[in-house]
């Protein structure tokens, strides 16, 4: 008797020919049992090593318009225009998640032919959301997502695979589309595309070794004067990655895509770390060390309470009219501020009356913050940005990330 696991082409040669020995045998004999047996080990081995292929999804779609008797014409509700249901029946565009959903869901062809799996199902869908407006063309440019023809066309594939490696729960990145994620953004952002940026700066944290947990009781105010220090030298940037590293907050750097108007953000994974993400829209050493220091300051105030994961922030928008979001980003634009020029010196500092050079250079070396972040701030409360334009510090901050 026969009681193994087939593993050869003997085996099976000889299952089979006991099996034909065991034909006759009858009902709930020894010899039926055996039968019965063999049968299961045989189609186990089958399965493993004649598995049958799956038709060929565009045969499978012919075969379903003769028995309905459809045209082309009859596709274009499943499929797109007459151009692209040519193009799919002569198999010179591929089908798509969306075209084979309606397929299957009008015409009944199966779900596991189409999508040439075992067992498989389309994923969820996704009420609400329109894949083609994510901005696919740039992010396959960028190298996000893998390049492919017609890429506009194969929008949901494309993202889903993307937000499946950024943040397998997406849970952050729908507070892009929420009203109250407390954003001080532009009226023509674009939120599909601040979404794309946003998951990217996720899954850019999945490629740093880890870092150490973050604990908020050891991230204070005190921390951002520190780091306000760190602008004063040379290589101040890079010290302050390695900072925050040491206490457990990423800082991203990812040039902005087009329509988001963004030049940082703050936020939190799923494991309760910070991030920090800054675009450089503004390659000028003043907008980084005050856009650094307001999203750590949401960090310290106002990330992981009432309900807030994420904050993205367009420095070019004023909020004096924004009542939503006004106390927010009053409170973190005050001890950025603070943090780099307390109030009190601010408030008897003769560069207020007189923002000359030497007085922007004398107040630098009183705090020891670098004289961008001073002048940068005259220029803002003065609302004339064509001021120290020299003392500024253009083009001085990409090269410390390789952003180009």
């Amino acid at each position: 008797m026969i009681n193994k696991l087939i593993k050869t082409e003997e085996d099976y040669d000889l299952v089979l020919s006991r099996i034909e020995d065991l034909m006759d045998a009858e009902a709930n004999s020894p010899e039926a049992d055996e039968l019965e047996l063999l049968a299961t080990l045989v189609e186990l081995y089958e399965d493993e090593h004649y598995a049958m292929d799956f038709p060929d999804p565009v045969e499978a779609i012919k075969f379903r318009m003769d028995q309905l008797e459809l045209n082309q014409k009859n596709l274009v509700p499943f499929i797109g225009n007459k151009s692209k249901v040519s193009e799919v029946l002569n198999k010179k565009r591929p089908l798509t998640l969306s075209m084979m959903r309606s397929l299957h869901e009008n015409l009944g062809i199966p779900a596991e032919i189409l999508l040439q799996k075992t067992g498989a199902d389309f994923p969820q869908a996704a009420p609400g959301i329109q894949w083609d407006s994510f901005p696919v063309k740039e992010m396959a440019q960028r190298g996000w997502i893998k390049p492919l023809e017609k890429v506009k066309d194969s929008a949901e594939e494309r993202m889903r695979i993307f937000i499946e490696q950024c943040c397998p729960g997406a849970v952050t990145i729908e507070a892009c589309f929420r009203e109250n994620s407390g954003n001080r953004t532009n009226i023509k952002t674009d939120l599909y595309a601040l979404n794309a940026w946003c998951m990217r700066v996720i899954s850019l944290t999945h490629n740093k070794k880890r870092i150490k947990k973050f604990n908020p009781n050891n991230f204070t105010p005190d921390s951002l004067k520190a780091i306000a220090k760190l602008s004063f030298f040379e290589t101040g940037p890079q010290l302050a990655r390695e900072y925050l590293e040491k206490h457990g907050i990423y800082l991203i750097i990812e040039r902005h895509l087009p329509k988001t108007y963004l030049d940082g953000a703050a936020l939190l994974l799923d494991d309760g770390s910070p991030v920090v993400g800054l675009t450089l829209r503004y390659d000028r050493i003043d907008n980084f060390w005050f856009c650094l220091l307001h999203e750590l300051a949401h960090i310290i105030l106002h990330l992981g309470k009432n309900n807030h994961h994420l904050f993205l922030d367009d420095m070019d928008v004023r909020i004096q009219n924004d009542k939503k979001n006004k106390g927010i980003e009053e409170e973190a634009d005050s001890l950025a501020m603070e943090s780099l020029i307390p109030d009190d010196i601010w408030a008897s500092s003769p560069v207020r009356i007189n923002p000359s050079t030497r007085n922007v250079l004398a107040l630098s070396e009183e705090l020891r913050i670098h004289p961008a972040c001073i002048a940068g701030r005259i220029r803002y409360e003065k609302n004339n940005f064509k001021l120290l334009s020299r003392l500024i510090g253009s083009g001085k901050i990409r090269k410390f990330f390789a952003v180009s």
